[in-house]
């Protein structure tokens, strides 16, 4: 694998540098996130091993400006700051995997090895169809600058449109996604939660963004309508 350790303490630097080439791998170090942004940019990276404390762009902000320039690398952040709050912080900013401080080469080996197995695919922290966006950490979402109050079923019925854009998704799966398996009607919730819907991310905007595919569903159009 080719990996990237953006790490800003030389000595912390070299001992990872040493212990992830050990297996093989082949490692860049870049001392603070200006470098890595545009590492990452030249090459192509396996995986990112991030610490937060950075002397310029903090982890957090050097995770999310990698995710804004396309780079889906799996990113494993480092840190010695083990509060609950951190955590979310980097997983929200488009981290894979959070590691604390002090840790095992072996266990950082291993859990870089578990996210490569898991693949580059797109996973940004703000999912975008057109000017529809949808941020799933704060369950807000927007057409264009207005923000549009949506309910917890409303926000789960178009989470699961904008996360499959152009496909049509059948009545079943959007029932599945949005109500536990104990919910027994059936008849007609999903008609009159896409008619909320509409009501709230269409109507108002002039906008036709979810189709109605006769005998098989419904669908968000790709361009966001």
């Amino acid at each position: 694998m080719r990996l990237l350790v953006i790490e800003d303490d030389t000595k912390l630097a070299s001992l990872l540098q040493r212990g992830l080439t050990e297996n093989g791998n082949a490692v860049d170090i870049a001392p603070c996130g200006e470098d890595a942004l545009w590492m990452a940019a030249a090459h192509e990276y396996d995986a990112v091993v991030l610490d937060v404390m950075l002397p310029d762009l903090d982890g957090f902000a050097t995770c999310e400006a990698l995710r804004a320039a396309g780079v889906w690398s799996p990113i494993l952040m480092l840190t010695a700051r083990d509060a609950v709050e951190d955590r979310i912080a980097g997983l929200d900013a488009g981290a894979d995997d959070y590691l604390t401080k002090p840790f095992s080469v072996a266990e950082l080996r291993a859990r870089i090895r578990a996210l490569v197995r898991r693949g580059a695919g797109e996973r940004p922290a703000v999912i975008e169809v057109g000017d529809l966006r949808l941020d799933p950490a704060t369950r807000q979402v927007w057409r264009g600058a207005e923000e549009a109050r949506l309910s917890a079923k409303e926000y789960a019925l178009l989470e699961l449109f904008m996360r499959r854009p152009g496909e049509v998704v059948s009545r079943l799966e959007l029932l599945e996604h949005a109500w536990d398996i104990g919910y027994e009607n059936r008849s007609n919730v999903i008609t009159v939660y896409v008619r909320y819907l509409r009501e709230k991310i269409d109507r108002p905007f002039g906008r036709h963004a979810i189709e109605t595919v006769q005998g098989a569903g419904y669908r968000l159009r790709a361009d966001g309508g």
